[in-house]
């Protein structure tokens, strides 16, 4: 009997195996302190939000998932939880083949997650890393210009202006650099579609020409390159 259950246990093993290919995107990892909800795995198909595979949590906040990925690109990790609280939770993160580990605490979900194995990932953050930065100076410029002592006083307005104005062409011009610097991401294309579509054409077309034949043939470099031939 023990001999039998053997056979079948490693024969189970072997199809698992099988399964997993040099596309296979296998996403694990733990979430500390969940006991119970339905974690998803979800990805963007034709502008529609679609659900990939999904699993149900008792008691044990260790997950995974296996899909396969034609092409990198950003993915979700939703989690519904069984907490009496509206707000659920989700991870954006962009997935590639391989294992990508993820982190995090069922309170924090999605603002203290940890993800690694995923290089476009890591270029994605590096990227809003800075760009932050950007987005709180401006924010900070805003504040000041809302001031009662500053509404009142257009020089200072148009002096704040200004700076907004430079610290917009400063997160241009740090896009754009980017995006030259870093040719062989899968990453590159999607942030240049959705972080510096309203640059110069110009400047837009030369980083499509910098990337590498991969990334130019993946699904974000193919979109980067109708969204340039339209600009045309």
């Amino acid at each position: 009997m023990k001999r039998i259950f053997f056979v079948l246990l490693l024969g189970a093993m072997m199809v698992s195996c099988e399964k997993n290919t040099e596309n296979t995107m296998v996403v694990t990892g733990n979430i500390k302190g969940l006991k119970k909800g339905t974690l998803y795995l979800q990805q963007f198909q034709d502008s529609t939000l679609v659900t990939l595979d999904s699993l149900e949590v008792q008691g044990d906040g260790k997950f995974s998932f296996n899909e396969e990925v034609e092409t990198p690109d950003i993915f979700y990790l939703y989690l519904k939880k069984e907490d009496n609280n509206d707000i659920n939770d989700r991870i954006t993160f962009f997935g590639e083949a391989g294992t990508i580990t993820i982190n995090t605490s069922w309170n924090t979900f999605d603002t203290n997650s940890k993800i690694s194995g995923s290089k476009s990932h890591e270029k994605l953050v590096e990227f809003y890393e800075m760009a932050s930065k950007f987005n709180i100076k401006e924010l900070s410029l805003i504040q000041q210009a809302s001031l009662p002592k500053v509404q009142e006083d257009s020089l200072a307005l148009d002096s704040l202006q200004r700076l907004v104005d430079l610290n917009t062409i400063s997160r241009y011009r740090y896009a754009l650099n980017f995006g030259l610097n870093n040719g062989n991401s899968f990453a590159t294309p999607y942030i240049m579609m959705t972080e510096a579509r309203e640059a110069n054409p110009k400047y837009l077309d030369s980083i499509y020409q910098s990337l590498s034949p991969e990334v130019a043939s993946s699904k974000h470099g193919k979109a980067f390159k109708e969204f340039l031939d339209k600009k045309d």
